[in-house]
């Protein structure tokens, strides 16, 4: 029996309308010659993901694994159904799956809204889990577009998404402070949400077959079976919110076709099957956590298992030869890192034997330290899998699964997308050719732009800066990168925050950090440009001090640099650095500001360091 579902009064309103081992042998093969297949181009509903977890083949496997227990396709297809159904008729599923809007009423002291019509918005404020999934997946069966909500977020970032999105429904884990009415402002409260029931009953086993609801409008007899009857391609499915590193996050509508894109793209390169297990434990409000790890699973017929995220349950679940797939961002692989080293030796080895067995592991969201790749390739001989993308775009570039997985770059472009440099006008950095594809190119700077099936096509409600992201016909990305050998791209960071003008040279602010975090002292460390009269910009660090026995190695606690440890780090760079690309002043910081991702706040930083 599905979970149910109230209607309640609440706080948040959406507006009414080292053990070594030997390298994988896959991480420095040649480069398989085998095409890989491009993403599929969608002809009907059946090409949608929501149509996908409704494979008859698919029914008995297992979809989803979390603290509560473990659920089939076709029992992760029953409750999406139910929740199909609760969002349709505006009630409540009650036992024996009749709906009761006037007991629902009574409940709550609230009358209950109109149902769903296609194209409405629902956001979900629920912890990563099965019952995320299913949430998700009835919103689609529903015709409606999905808005995931970081649980981790404070109440004032929920209330920007919800006052930007206008959601017509708002579903939430009763547990969340969301739900309390006197926990946000008055200008916030909604007429009605509906919450997770906080007790769930014994499950049951669900058809695997798409019961068309009674207001769904009619669908041709073809498509019955398809629990995508209503979720046109065209149709959005998604509306994410960029992770606001640079500016106030902007909603991205991804219709199912931008997503049917994103996901063969990925599953076709990473070969993902229905004999892969994944452990999720990366945030569902981002594109890394939905499509990536969540979405390409359940395309496969794959299980995802949802883990803690603290290090040694991590560490166990990775070690327990069930996992074949693991994605994660550069301070998730930190910490585990340092788990690992303080682990007992007999652990150590258990952990790095167990992980060894693992087919992928993948890292993204940030830039990842090559200091970071080696170490933990040593612990796990797993070089991690780097790939480029963002909200807009799904992935774009990868490292390829069998080849050379080259640090410090993102690989080649995956199928379907069509990648280019254009240089400060805008100018393709070779005219009419891939960037790639002479060695000319090979170096050159520029602006990356990506068309192809999977690029979004606006901003959502934002036309002015929906047009200054397209040009004639690409998306512009905002990153900088160029092309090494072989046709392997490199990230320098974006345009307008880790690109820094000073003294008439253009420095990339990640270049310099790569650097500095080999140096025994630092732990970690940001650069930014800071305005400054005589360079244009200067060049400025927030570091880490890295810490031994207790103590930090260099400049004492955080916050009481010496001059003297200023110009040792300065010193230390001028022998390895180009003068112009050292920082002229090192800020030594507890820890950087970082989103849910990990992403470093460059503005944030910046903002620390203009004091003189």
């Amino acid at each position: 029996m599905p979970r149910a579902a109230r209607s309640a009064n609440s706080a948040l309103s959406p507006p009414a309308c080292c053990v070594h081992l030997p390298a994988r042998p896959h991480s420095h093969q040649p480069p398989d010659p085998t095409p890989v297949t491009g993403p599929r181009t969608i002809k009907n509903r059946s090409d949608t993901l929501p149509a996908r977890i409704a494979r008859p083949s698919v029914a008995g496997r297992v979809a989803c694994v979390d603290a509560a227990g473990t659920w089939k396709y076709a029992e992760l297809l029953g409750e999406a159904m139910a929740w199909r159904d609760t969002l349709l008729e505006g009630g409540i599923p009650a036992a024996g799956g009749s709906r009761d809007r006037a007991t629902s009423a009574e409940e709550t002291g609230a009358r209950t809204p109109p149902g769903l019509t296609p194209g409405d918005r629902v956001a979900y404020l629920i912890p990563p889990g099965r019952d995320h999934v299913a949430v998700q997946f009835g919103i689609w069966l529903a015709g409606g577009i999905a808005v995931p909500l970081a649980v981790s977020h404070p109440l004032r970032e929920l209330e920007y998404i919800l006052d930007d999105a206008q959601p017509r429904t708002l579903v939430a884990d009763p547990r969340h402070p969301a739900t309390h009415p006197r926990t946000a402002s008055a200008s916030a409260r909604p007429a009605n949400i509906l919450t997770l029931d906080a007790h769930r009953p014994a499950p049951t086993p669900a058809r695997h077959a798409l019961t068309p609801h009674p207001t769904t409008p009619t669908i041709p007899p073809g498509d019955r079976a398809h629990p995508a009857a209503t979720a046109l391609p065209h149709h959005p499915a998604l509306l994410i919110y960029t992770s606001g590193t640079t500016g106030r996050p902007k909603g991205v509508p991804t219709t199912h076709a931008n997503l049917t894109a994103q996901i063969t793209a990925l599953t076709a390169a990473w070969a993902w099957t229905e004999r892969d297990r994944i452990l999720h434990t990366l945030p569902l409000h981002h594109i890394h956590g939905v499509v990536n790890a969540l979405a390409c699973a359940l395309w496969s017929g794959a299980a995802v298992e949802f883990g803690s995220g603290a290090p040694a349950s991590t560490w166990d679940r990775l070690a327990s030869g069930e996992i074949t797939l693991f994605m994660s961002v550069p301070t998730v692989y930190t910490r585990l890192i340092r788990a690992w080293e303080e682990a007992a030796p007999p652990v150590r080895e258990r952990w790095s034997r167990g992980a060894a067995r693992m087919r992928l592991m993948v890292s993204g969201s940030a830039t990842l330290p090559a200091t970071t790749l080696e170490r933990w390739r040593e612990i796990t001989g797993h070089t991690l899998l780097e790939r480029y993308g963002m909200t807009e775009i799904g992935m774009a570039l990868s490292n390829p699964l069998r080849g050379e997985r080259r640090p410090g770059h993102v690989g080649h472009p995956l199928p379907g997308v069509e990648l280019r440099l254009v240089n400060d006008s805008g100018r393709p950095i070779v005219p009419g050719e891939p960037a790639a594809s002479r060695s000319a190119s090979a170096g050159r700077p520029g602006e990356i732009e990506v068309r192809g099936p999977q690029v979004f096509r606006e901003y959502w409600r934002r036309p002015a800066e929906t047009a200054a992201a397209f040009r004639d016909g690409w998306f512009r990305t905002g990153d900088v990168g160029c092309v090494g050998e072989d046709g392997y791209y490199r990230i320098l960071g974006r345009r307008d925050i880790d690109i820094v003008k000073t003294g008439g040279y253009k420095v990339s602010a990640l270049e310099v950090e790569e650097l500095y975090r080999t140096h025994p002292a630092i732990r970690d460390l940001a650069v930014v440009g800071v305005p400054h009269p005589e360079w244009g910009e200067q060049l400025r660090a927030a570091w880490v001090p890295a810490v031994r026995g207790g103590r930090a190695e260099a400049g004492g606690p955080a916050g009481a640099t010496t001059l003297r440890d200023s110009a040792a780090l300065r010193a230390w760079g001028k022998e390895r650095l180009a003068p112009y690309k050292v920082p002229h002043i090192f800020t030594p910081v507890a820890d950087l500001p970082r989103n849910a991702m990990g992403k470093v706040r460059k503005p944030v930083v910046r903002r620390m360091l203009k004091q003189p």
